[in-house]
């Protein structure tokens, strides 16, 4: 018997999976040897950059791919998810990307293309099986919770909006990992916020059909790559910019970076707002890295500054509210419910609010960070969205711990205020908006009560210019009413709070405001959401949506000991109805923000 060395054993070995492969594989050098599932195209990639396992490429074998339309087979009763494919973006993934899958499921997906091979062209529809696995998010150790997305009821959908997908940015709380990073050097910051990702597209049925696994490009455990994933947008190109604590990126559907960037040197903590601009431009709703104050004190402040980015990361420009807004205006701050302001939930605090001797002890104690308070270095002002206007290049912000709704130009000087005129000062005081009815007569209003069919906004998120009906000095602006801290006082029962989506007309060469449209204030508490949540108006099917993203969040309950569930409700309604034509019921889930997502954007090649 022959005995070979080991070098001599592992040559015979190479030359054997030589033998039964690369040249089995009817060649005589390098080939590709995976198999195309009997389609006239190559391989099938699922998840084919990690971190979108809900979607895949097919390859083009080698041959030039053009025309490819997709459809992703629904299930019985289910949603179809048909799109068309640019040819540049077969380039850009080597394929033709799918998008929509179901997820732990043997999925059929038809391709109809043209094939280009040696001067011949030919037309095909071919049909291929993908197998998903199971949806799979991290655990914050919470007995019960499942290793998957919420759980959705669809309530209602009528047929016009049966094809909509929609974008659910939920967080996961207070998973232990994400207690080893905190941003508090030298005085400040609000990298606590650092949650777990929920992120999913839903169709109009209830099923997921992506959701972002984000394990490759968030770390709970590093301060740059750690924070909550918020502020998704949509972009005109299809694919989704956000941001995370240090971070803002921009990925495409299948998972692909765009870009992936810390925030410029200047500013920190990113948290609730990107808007990619007309201009091409990026505005990112951050704070001040490092910021003196007038009386000398260094501080990280919080959530008050707005920074332009252009599209390699420069800065451009920044709005530093602090020295824009009045951040001693302490009338809004002293009406909130403590125990639930945005995202700092303590129930031992429910129905407390602040005086102003609490406020001065913060200067007296030198308490700065992620507290409600006034000044610079305190969560003053809690800017939740920035959205430019570019008819006069300005940005449009929601100012949560002020209760008001606030326009700055370019020139950083302040052009209106939507909100309670009290506690405004000197020039801000002249920039408030006069509320008025449907024939423009002025509405009194005092210490934020108005007569007739108007109110503020309190305690909002997302304040959104409507392009499609705006025109010239009249523009419409949409918000999220969360409710809290309404009329400047809490209510003497906590379950008269309420909150809506509300439309208004705005006059800006005349100062004045119309309230023209909202829904929810029927629904009462049982769609109160404290905190988070969106309202933005639907060009498309010309309909309102809203979502009520912490429905159930009741703090007086939680205080007392009883048990209390989120249940987030995406709405939509057309546009001037009093009830939704889409209801549907996520369970058990912290809900930040949720939009439809347009797939007809996607693989467009723009």
């Amino acid at each position: 018997m022959k005995v070979f060395s080991k070098t001599k054993l592992a040559t015979l070995a190479l030359g054997g999976l030589l033998a039964g492969g690369v040249l089995a594989a009817g060649g005589s050098g390098p080939a590709v040897t995976y198999g195309t599932q009997g389609g006239h195209m190559g391989e099938v990639v699922v998840n084919p950059y990690r971190i979108s396992p809900l979607t895949a490429v097919v390859r083009t074998g080698g041959y030039v791919i053009t025309n490819a339309t997709v459809r992703i087979v629904p299930k019985k009763d289910g949603q179809e998810i048909k799109y068309t494919v640019a040819d540049n973006e077969i380039l850009t993934h080597g394929g033709v990307p799918i998008f929509g899958l179901y997820p732990d499921y043997q999925n059929t997906v038809e391709i109809s293309y043209t094939r280009h091979f040696n001067g011949k062209t030919e037309k095909f529809k071919d049909t291929y099986r993908m197998w998903t696995a199971p949806v799979y998010t991290d655990s914050n150790g919470t007995p019960g919770q499942r290793h998957a997305t919420f759980d959705v009821e669809v309530v209602k959908t009528h047929k016009d909006f049966s094809d909509r997908l929609y974008l659910v940015n939920n967080l996961i709380p207070a998973p232990p990992q994400a207690a080893r990073a905190i941003w508090n050097n030298p005085m400040g910051g609000a990298l606590e916020w650092s949650f777990a990702p929920e992120n999913a597209i839903i169709d109009s049925k209830g099923e997921v059909r992506w959701y972002l696994h984000a394990d490759l490009i968030h770390d709970m455990e590093s301060i740059y790559r750690s924070g909550i994933m918020m502020g998704f947008q949509q972009t005109p190109d299809g694919a989704l910019s956000w941001g995370y604590g240090q971070r803002y990126v921009k990925y495409d559907m299948l998972g692909r970076q765009i870009y992936d960037r810390r925030l410029p040197g200047a500013y920190n903590d990113m948290s609730h707002s990107i808007d990619v601009a007309q201009n091409g431009h990026t505005f990112i709703r951050v704070a001040s890295n490092d910021y003196r104050r007038p009386d000398g004190k260094r501080v990280r402040t919080v959530r008050d500054v707005i920074v332009e980015v252009d599209a390699n990361g420069k800065v451009v420009d920044d709005w530093r509210l602090f020295e824009i807004l009045d951040p001693y205006r302490d009338i809004v701050i002293k009406s909130l419910d403590q125990g639930a302001v945005c995202l700092n939930i303590d129930a031992e605090k429910a129905g407390q609010t602040m005086s102003a001797e609490d406020l001065a002890k913060q200067d007296v104690n030198n308490a700065f960070g992620d507290i409600v308070g006034v000044s610079a270095g305190r969560n003053w002002v809690h800017v939740n969205s920035v959205d430019y206007d570019p008819s006069d290049d300005s940005i449009i912000i929601s100012a949560r711990n002020q209760s008001s709704i606030i326009k700055i130009g370019r020139d950083k000087k302040v052009k209106w205020i939507l909100g309670a005129t009290e506690g405004w000062k000197g020039d801000l005081a002249k920039k408030s908006l006069q509320p008025v009815d449907k024939d423009g007569k002025p509405i009194k209003c005092e210490r934020g009560v108005c007569d007739k069919d108007f109110d503020f906004t309190w305690s909002q998120h997302t304040a959104f210019r409507i392009d499609e009906k705006s025109k010239g000095d009249i523009i419409y602006v949409s918000a999220f009413d969360n409710g809290d801290g309404r009329d400047l006082e809490q209510p003497p029962l906590p379950d008269m709070k309420y909150t809506r989506g509300v439309v208004y007309k705005i006059d800006q060469k005349k100062m004045t405001v119309q309230q023209v449209y909202e829904v929810g204030k029927e629904c009462g508490h049982a769609c109160y959401s404290p905190i988070t949540g969106l309202a933005r108006y639907m060009k498309d099917k010309d309909s309102f949506m809203v979502y009520y993203s912490t429905a159930g969040l009741n703090m007086a309950d939680r205080k007392a000991g009883k048990p209390t569930h989120i249940t987030p409700f995406i709405t939509e309604y057309r546009w001037g109805d009093a009830e939704p034509t889409v209801k549907i019921k996520l369970k058990d889930t912290m809900g930040y923000q949720a939009f439809p997502f347009d797939v007809n954007k996607l693989f467009q090649g723009k």
